[in-house]
């Protein structure tokens, strides 16, 4: 199974080490108190990705992700956040879409806990990559959207891309990667909105994809962006990359 990852992901990590390794330089480098940081996440709402959310190590988290790991509570969501930072404190997001993959190394699939059988992750985009395909909508687009705001807007912000998608070498990995930027272009957005409403001095946020794995075997983060905002000086979608610090490459 790592093999089969390590193919489509060469720079994944497990879940585990992602975990120890971003938050032990969070503390290292930045002195940050794990005990006085607000964790937020804008995952998907599937019950798989528990395994990689750092919720081993940081309690309570703020869930600003639904379907896709779309960050759906906006606005309001971003502030309410920024509310909740615990004096002292720093704020700390981690974000983006999952991707399933099998023993077999088929992306967007995989066999979850308790189950023989194999079904699609993230199912929502596999349903959207569907109509893309199909060129239909959700049944209930023409009665009340409510009943499932949450996929038809995901579908409506994949849609620009249709052609992107449905001409990549694998359109499943390609959805999962446009709405890997799509969400992260939305966490920035929205933390920069939000500006005036965060107390503490810092916002770390943390993206890349899931990668869920059969039950046995650990899940995998494909780290895309490590990034800090000091608040006072914040500009929209302008934070100071961590990535490229000499001390982040000598970990």
């Amino acid at each position: 199974m790592d093999k089969n990852v390590l193919l489509e992901y060469p720079n994944a990590e497990t879940g585990d080490h992602v975990t120890e390794k971003y938050l032990s330089f969070l503390s290292n480098e930045y002195k940050s108190d794990l005990n006085k940081m607000l964790f937020a996440t804008s995952l998907c709402s599937d019950d798989v990705n528990v395994s990689t959310d750092f919720r081993r190590v940081l309690k309570r988290p703020f869930t600003m992700g639904g379907l896709g790991g779309v960050p759906f509570s906006g606005f309001t969501g971003m502030v309410a956040f920024a509310h909740h930072i615990p004096d002292d404190g720093d704020a700390f997001i981690f974000y983006g879409p999952h991707i399933g993959i099998t023993e077999a190394g088929e992306l967007g699939r995989m066999r979850r806990q308790g189950q023989s059988h194999e079904t699609n992750s993230c199912g929502a985009l596999m349903l959207a990559l569907a109509r893309l395909r199909d060129q239909t909508e959700s049944p209930f687009a023409t009665e009340d959207p409510m009943f499932d705001y949450q996929q038809m807007r995901l579908e409506e912000m994949l849609k620009p891309y249709r052609e992107e998608i449905l001409d990549a070498d694998n359109p499943i990995k390609k959805t999962t990667d446009v709405m890997y930027d799509l969400i992260h272009k939305k966490i920035h957005k929205l933390a920069g909105m939000a500006k005036s409403e965060f107390s503490c001095e810092r916002l770390f946020v943390l993206g890349g994809v899931i990668i869920n794995t059969a039950p046995e075997i650990p899940d995998y983060v494909d780290v895309r962006n490590f990034e800090v905002f000091t608040i006072a000086n914040m500009q929209e979608e302008k934070p100071v990359s961590i990535l490229k610090t000499e001390a982040f490459k000598n970990l």
